[in-house]
């Protein structure tokens, strides 16, 4: 068996080249981290059921299809959240499936988990088990309310921790405009989010495990990350005493930004600051708005935006919308389209940075991939392996540990992999 300091058989590019990682999680906030720390070149493993696999395997349509046009059992959703992985299948309720798991771990920097609160405990491969046996482990649990607390027993999905979390009590439409109500954001925001705190924190622990040569327990629950995002309308609210509501697309401290209507379409104006809204008034021909009392600094035009968005209304409706995104282009006040999906990626700014890559898969075909957006000097990023058939990979991990061909048939007989 190999040790935590050997390399993997195929040399990896990217600041984390050197290091391992055993996924242990499915679903999404815990392998959006695991897709993170692959897309920097660790060699991540990442562990599914028999037959069955990570729950997105199976979220679908859409599925991706193959060379002759049908359905595979790769969801779009488990593609999102799964390059550059390796896939291996066991049984963690065996106990060939969880003396694998420990060889896996032996030599692992890194393990991600989101099991339940306990669930791992009872097969042996909780933090304090599989530090015992590698203490230079770090070990990074993902909940949906962390392991302590009267929910630590409760499961979670996004949309939940969205609501519970004060995030769609300031999201959506004012209730007194039509469609008004609360809203989840169009994307799995929090897990998300608890993906990318998953990485930081096992990157920061990485970190001192090379000053004190010890790994640490990661304890990251869902439901304080969304906490933790409520960031300005959590403070507006504890400094002030005064609950924050919807508003629609209008931001609560810094006006005017809002979806404006021109002659032909919309466009999104965030005026950060007093000299851009003193440019946008030269664009309009309106100089006399810049030095209104109204509306002459951002707390002035915060008190008054009901005045002023209306009269900046009235004055886009004779633009039309490119004409206007290019004049305050010219002068640098932020304005642009509302783009689909689709026009995203058709975005010049998009292509010229490279946001959309095609990788081989397995089936046949190209895979679409969104690149990663971090970008580096001097460690570039490898390109991305597709994300892996279920366990693509299980034969040659077990060889890499040692297995031989008949010991791979025994564990496939007890239905171990």
């Amino acid at each position: 068996m190999k040790s935590s300091e050997d390399k993997p058989l195929n040399p990896r590019t990217g600041p984390l080249s050197h290091v391992r990682v055993l996924d242990l999680s499915r679903i999404l906030a815990a392998p959006w981290a695991g897709q993170i720390l692959a897309d920097l070149g660790a060699e991540v493993i990442k562990v599914e059921k028999p037959g069955a696999g990570d729950d997105t395997r199976s979220w679908g349509p859409p599925f991706l299809k193959d060379a002759e046009g049908r359905d595979t059992r790769e969801a779009g959703y488990y593609l999102a959240v799964n390059r550059g992985k390796r896939s291996i299948t066991l049984s963690l309720d065996k106990p060939e499936g969880q003396r694998i798991v420990r060889e896996l771990a032996m030599r692992a920097d890194i393990v991600l988990e989101n099991y339940k609160a306990g669930t791992l405990e009872r097969y042996g491969l909780d933090a304090a088990s599989l530090r015992k046996i590698n203490p230079r482990l770090i070990y990074c649990s993902v909940t949906g309310f962390g392991q302590t607390g009267p929910r630590r027993d409760q499961p979670a999905y996004d949309f939940l921790i969205q609501a519970m979390g004060g995030l769609m009590s300031v999201t959506g439409e004012r209730d007194n405009l039509p469609g008004g109500g609360p809203q989840k954001v169009g994307v799995p925001i929090v897990d998300l989010m608890t993906g990318m705190y998953a990485a930081v924190s096992v990157l920061a622990a990485l970190a001192r495990r090379n000053e004190t040569g010890l790994g640490d327990n990661i304890d990251i629950g869902m439901l304080d990350v969304q906490v933790a995002s409520l960031a300005n309308q959590a403070m507006n609210y504890l400094v002030s005493d005064t609950l924050p509501k919807r508003n629609g697309n209008a931001h609560p401290n810094i006006q005017p930004q809002d979806v404006y209507a021109c002659s032909n379409g919309q466009v999104i104006l965030v005026v950060g600051n007093d000299g851009q809204f003193a440019k946008l008034c030269e664009v309009l021909k309106k100089a006399e708005w810049a030095t209104d009392p109204r509306f002459s600094v951002n707390a002035q035009r915060v008190r008054n935006i009901v005045v002023l968005s209306a009269l900046l209304r009235a004055e886009f409706e004779t633009w039309e919308r490119d004409a206007l995104i290019a004049a305050l282009d010219v002068v640098g006040v932020p304005c642009g389209p509302i783009n689909s999906v689709a026009d995203v990626f058709k975005d010049p700014q998009v292509i010229a940075r490279g946001m959309l890559k095609h990788v081989p898969h397995p089936s046949g075909v190209d895979l679409p991939q969104v690149s990663s957006p971090m970008r580096f000097e001097q460690a570039a990023l490898q390109t991305c392996a597709a994300p892996p058939l279920l366990g693509q990979h299980t034969s040659d991990v077990l060889k890499e540990l040692g297995y031989g061909l008949t010991d791979i048939a025994t564990l496939q007989a007890a239905g171990a992999i």
